[in-house]
């Protein structure tokens, strides 16, 4: 006879799972990102071959920020809610 109670318990981890919300990050969090990066620099925690790579994405960190602030601020003025969505979209980047 088979035990059934191991295939109930996985199909309740799978229906969870189903049902979880997909994970995000919000802009405060990838503001709170930009500081500990910007600390961590400061503090000497990254080597100097290291520091292009780390900067390049603060760059880019930053300048998704500030769009978005820019984007905020422009509906703002125009008595529209801000967008407060964590999946704006930045202009797209030339490399």
């Amino acid at each position: 006879m088979t035990d059934n109670t191991e295939f109930t318990e996985e199909n309740q981890v799978q229906e969870e799972q189903a049902q979880a919300p997909a994970p995000s990050l919000g802009l405060s969090e990838l503001g709170t990102l930009l500081q500990i990066v910007d600390l961590a620099t400061q503090r000497g925690a990254f080597r100097g071959n290291e520091l292009s790579q780390v900067g390049a994405i603060y760059d880019r960190l930053n300048n998704f920020l500030s769009y978005i602030q820019e984007q905020q601020e422009a509906n703002a003025g125009e008595g529209e809610e801000p967008v407060e969505n964590s999946e704006a979209e930045a202009p797209a980047e030339e490399n």
